[in-house]
């Protein structure tokens, strides 16, 4: 078993059980105890687990830094995504696109794309994309301003995005469930996604892989109701297999 796949399992594991140990998981893989103190480690750095004394235990829920700090984590992997969801639109197509980190950097890629109609609550996406020069129709969604993010939010947001209807909703999340799906970190930011798929066509999720077989707090959709999810890396087998059955395609 590759080292990937072992994470996977490991942290798969640790989520149905709750807790186990170093002892346990290497006599389980066959593998020594400092390789699964490795595997624990690197879970740990993704929010997958919480290390504790001689094992791990299931992770809380996650929780985002700020927009700014966001933006620094795996700008590598979001770029390699930007780049990927630029091969799925067509000039022409109408799109909403989410506030986010990874859906900002998305932005500077889309804008090679040109003539869209986009949707968005992000004022940095509606600026990318408002250029002149691109000749792109953007509508920016009123409602609270957050200003950590740059983003409207709250119940004249969501009514406003029910005056649209897009041929993709593009969403950044928080973390990917096999079994939950996909999830926000932000209740007013899954608010507005969940308003964004129901007016939309096709559901595009954009992902870096530390965000897989993790968990939010607030639910944004099943898997089922996600077309294609575009990521850097491809997601270990259990969520693969999850992803394979909700019918979503992997970009």
């Amino acid at each position: 078993m590759k080292p990937k796949e072992r994470r996977a399992e490991i942290a798969s594991l640790i989520g149905r059980q709750g807790r186990i140990s170093v002892d346990e998981l290497a006599l389980m893989f066959g593998v020594s105890a400092e390789t699964v103190r490795r595997d624990l480690g690197r879970l740990a750095e993704t929010g997958a687990v919480q290390k504790i004394h001689g094992g791990a235990k299931r992770a809380r829920l996650h929780a985002e830094g700020s927009f700014t700090e966001r933006m620094t984590e795996s700008a590598e992997a979001k770029r390699e995504i930007a780049k990927k969801l630029v091969q799925v639109l067509e000039p022409g197509d109408t799109i909403f696109i989410d506030t986010g980190s990874t859906t900002l950097i998305c932005a500077e890629e889309i804008a090679a794309v040109g003539r869209l109609t986009v949707i968005t609550n992000s004022i940095g996406i509606a600026r990318i994309l408002g250029a002149p020069e691109l000749r792109n129709a953007v509508y920016l969604i009123g409602g609270s301003f957050s200003a950590d993010a740059g983003e409207t939010i709250g119940p004249m947001a969501v009514e406003q995005i029910g005056e649209f209807q897009a041929d993709h909703a593009i969403l950044s999340v928080a973390a990917i469930d096999g079994a939950v799906g996909i999830m926000d970190a932000n209740f007013d930011e899954a608010r507005v996604a969940r308003a964004m798929i129901e007016r939309s066509r096709h559901v595009i999720v954009v992902a870096n892989a530390a965000k897989f077989d993790r968990m939010a707090a607030f639910r944004v959709c099943p898997l089922d109701e996600v077309d294609i999810l575009v990521s850097d890396e491809a997601p270990g087998p259990e969520l693969a297999a999850a992803l394979r059955t909700a019918g979503v395609e992997l970009r």
